[in-house]
């Protein structure tokens, strides 16, 4: 899963969200990036492919004193996992810069229509569309603008929108948690309350389709169309460490609870109008696919109980013998397989 977080705040901003991700790590991730607004109003940002140290490394000697940006890990969905297609995400003006996660299940119409219309898009991801979509609606206002672009989204989202000519984040969700952090004189977002915890106990959990518009001074929550609402401050009683496991007694139990979420992030985007399974990746692939004659599924752990029902998926949707192998027997059991044949 991705991460989020944000801050804005009389503190160096970009220790404090280097610091969040590094909550964030237990998730999985593989590229991660950050923008930051400087005392002059310039816009830093920077991301790389890989681990965080690698994000670490480059902006060790150039981090900017800022008191607001926003920072992300990326688990690939749309487009590879590479410094262009990590997170943070720009517009054509370059003021304004966009995390995300989720799946936006109807970026393709929405990029055409934005290089249609002269825009010009540099990843392969969903998320950039997002920023170009603010771009076109924005006014003066970047919380009107976010919510103008949201009525235009098809999908699941927890998102983070900045600009660097106004002091403010806008955090928005559907589908994908995102939570508020609120202290003296400073706010917090995160995908994660183990992000933020280290420096407050007080957070909102947003409900679907809530929008924040987090200043220093606090937050307000509204719906996509601007109408205030209520939402209920929380006081967090566990310490960093057990928030990683999400309040429960161990990662097992809190991985056990979060498997219908993780189901439903995993087929996000991949299952079409009409009920079809679409899989970017296979796209074109048919052919090859039609030559086969037996299908090999190798992998360890748990992983391998995945493939034995996989497997048994196969055969029974395709007619093709499958088999599920542990990693470490491939090469023998293929041998032995080659040799029966002969």
């Amino acid at each position: 899963m991705c991460g989020i977080v944000g801050y804005t705040g009389p503190r160096e901003a970009g220790s404090i969200l280097i610091e969040g991700l590094k909550r964030l790590e237990y998730r999985g991730y593989d590229s991660a990036g950050i923008a930051l607004v400087d005392e002059d109003g310039d816009l830093f940002v920077e991301k790389k492919a890989g681990k965080l140290a690698n994000l670490q490394t480059a902006i060790a000697d150039r981090t900017p004193h800022a008191a607001i940006g926003l920072a992300h890990t990326r688990w690939a969905t749309h487009g590879r996992p590479n410094d262009l297609n990590a997170h943070p995400h720009q517009d054509c003006t370059g003021d304004i810069t966009v995390i995300h996660n989720g799946i936006i299940e109807n970026f393709r119409e929405l990029r055409d229509g934005l290089e249609a219309r002269g825009h010009g898009l540099t990843s392969e991801t969903d998320t950039e569309a997002i920023a170009h979509l603010i771009e076109e609606s924005y006014t003066g206002d970047i919380a009107e603008a976010t919510r103008a672009t949201l009525r235009r989204l098809e999908g699941a989202y927890a998102l983070v929108v900045m600009h660097r000519g106004e002091n403010r984040l806008v955090g928005a969700r559907q589908d994908v948690p995102l939570v508020v952090g609120v202290a003296e004189g400073e706010s917090f977002l995160a995908s994660d309350v183990a992000a933020i915890l280290a420096h407050t106990d007080r957070v909102i959990y947003l409900d679907e389709g809530d929008v924040a518009d987090i200043r220093p001074a606090g937050v307000v929550v509204t719906d996509v169309h601007g109408a205030p609402v209520e939402r209920v401050v929380t006081t967090i009683d566990w310490s960093p460490e057990a928030a990683e496991k999400g309040g429960y007694e161990h990662f097992m139990l809190k991985e056990i609870h979060e498997q219908p979420t993780s189901l439903r992030q995993a087929i996000a985007g991949r299952v079409t109008r009409n009920d079809r399974i679409w899989l970017e990746e296979l796209e074109g692939f048919d052919e090859t696919l039609r030559g086969i004659d037996r299908v090999e599924l190798v992998a360890c752990g748990t992983a391998y109980y995945a493939a034995l029902v996989g497997a048994a998926a196969i055969e029974d949707w395709i007619g093709v013998p499958a088999r599920a192998t542990f990693g470490s027997e491939f090469g023998t059991a293929r041998r032995r397989s080659t040799r029966g044949r002969s």
